[in-house]
């Protein structure tokens, strides 16, 4: 008899467990497909991660049941096969955060912007479904050069981007779907510092992984550092980077590719970024700019092509951002050249504007419906104190590509709703949802978002220097 219970017993605890088991993969895969479904960028890939993890839990699980089945002494195996079930997807992650501080790939964005995350197509919606909701992230100029304040206390604290940036900034970074960033030096150990130059940057290759751990996922490399360290530098820094798996704009081995715009083609999106650089305002700059045969930074001064490029991406049905590296350093106000090229840029097509190099906040206005940020200031580049920001967008999809879960922000009203006319999103096109101003404090070498009566100085700054355009208390931009 007693053997007949313990039997029993046997038999209770493998129909209790394996009915556990169904319950939780049939959830885990429900939920793995909704957002495979419905997803864009770094949504897709936690999909895809839970419905790996759960099939890895049914053949663990479904081993363990057998053994248990086939009448062995582990009455309690029950009670361990979740540990079991766990542990291989814990070592999967480890070698995957292990992959990636070896190669430096993204677990959140990779360059193959222009390829589906997955197969499956995203969820049709009808015309009055909620549209998926696309963020963006703006951050101006980074340092990590190792003879700067900012790098050294870095390595003094054991390296890593940890206490460099604010917690909830980092996480805020890490959050939004594509996150860019000026990058004002190069990445080397070799070549030589331009000798004509006052201020001649570089950092050790190594450092690219801080890239990585601040959440960023574009480079924007046209600017007026790039090539502080000559040819041999400038190739080394896009060597880097594509090892790192970190996509950049704005330079390349050619004109044709430091011209290219950065495409993002998912989920509905359909989105051009091109990274230009009017600084060095001379016939012979140091920055070299891209030649048909030569490597350098895309220019321009003459912005003839830089607006054609714009033109044909815009008829090509793309959401144009420029992101420019322009104006005059240390200057609230915009120049000459930024009043002069951004009109011509604006009528070329673009449907935002974005701006780099000041070294400090400048206002925020409209160019008809196009928003222009003239100048994002310092992000974490010295050790002085600086009000900066981290811009947001948020980029609706075409009608018809619903997932069923809009943005938070609320939406732009009237002709606030930069370049987006009533029948965009009709006719297939990417629009302007949404445009935020988040105040952030760059001090001490750490770059943090303002709190309290700081976040207010900053925003009540930025309306009175932004007279065309409307800023609220939560940093959302409207045109007024």
């Amino acid at each position: 008899m007693n053997r007949e219970a313990k039997l029993l017993k046997r038999v209770i605890l493998i129909f209790v467990f394996t009915f556990t088991l169904v319950v939780l993969i049939g959830v885990g895969a429900l939920f793995a497909q909704k957002k495979l479904a419905g997803g864009s960028g770094k949504d897709a890939k936690d999909a895809a991660e839970a419905l790996r993890m759960a099939e890895t839990a049914e053949e663990e699980g479904g081993d363990a049941g057998r053994e248990t089945a086939d009448g062995s002494d582990a009455v309690g195996g029950s009670a361990g096969i979740p540990g079991a079930a766990d542990k291989p997807a814990a070592e999967a992650a480890s070698g995957e955060a292990s992959s990636e501080e070896a190669v430096g790939t993204d677990a959140s964005m990779s360059g193959a912007a222009t390829e589906p995350e997955t197969s499956e197509p995203a969820a049709a919606g009808g015309e009055d479904a909620e549209p998926k909701v696309l963020t963006l992230g703006f951050a101006g100029d980074i340092l990590f050069d190792r003879s700067y304040s900012i790098q050294a206390q870095m390595e003094g604290r054991g390296g890593g981007i940890a206490g460099a940036v604010g917690a909830s900034l980092l996480e805020e970074m890490r959050r939004v779907d594509l996150m860019i960033a000026n990058n004002e030096f190069p990445y080397t150990d070799r070549g030589a510092p331009q000798p004509e130059k006052t201020f001649t940057f570089h950092a050790a290759p190594r450092t690219v992984r801080q890239l990585k751990e601040m959440g960023i996922d574009l480079a924007g490399l046209a600017n007026n550092h790039c090539f502080d360290y000559g040819e041999q530098g400038f190739l080394d820094t896009l060597d880097t980077l594509e090892r790192a798996g970190v996509p950049y704009v704005g330079a390349g081995r050619n004109i044709d590719a430091a011209a290219a715009p950065y495409l993002y083609e998912q989920g509905g999106f359909r989105i051009a970024i091109f990274c230009a650089t009017e600084i060095e305002r001379t016939g012979s700059p140091d920055t070299r700019g891209a030649t048909d045969t030569l490597p350098g930074v895309f220019r321009c001064l003459d912005d003839t092509r830089l607006c054609n490029d714009v033109q044909k991406a815009k008829a090509d049905g793309y959401f144009v951002i420029v992101f420019i590296h322009w104006g005059t350093e240390g200057e609230e106000q915009p120049d000459h050249w930024q009043l002069k090229q951004g009109p011509e840029i604006a009528q070329a097509g673009a449907d935002l504007i974005i701006g780099a190099h000041p070294h400090c906040l400048q206002p925020i206005g409209y160019i008809g419906d196009v928003p222009v940020v003239y100048s994002l200031g310092n992000f974490l580049f010295n050790s002085k104190t600086l009000d900066t920001c981290l811009v947001e967008c948020e980029l609706e999809a075409p009608r018809g590509t619903a997932s069923g879960s809009g943005g938070t922000a609320p939406g732009l009203t009237g002709s606030a709703a930069g370049t987006a006319e009533p029948d965009d999103r009709a006719a297939g096109r990417t629009t302007l949802k949404s445009l935020r101003f988040l105040p952030c404090i760059q001090s001490g070498c750490t770059v943090r978002f303002a709190e309290d009566g700081e976040r207010d100085r900053i925003l009540q700054y930025m309306r009175d220097i932004s007279p065309e355009v409307t800023i609220d208390a939560e940093g959302w931009i409207g045109k007024k």
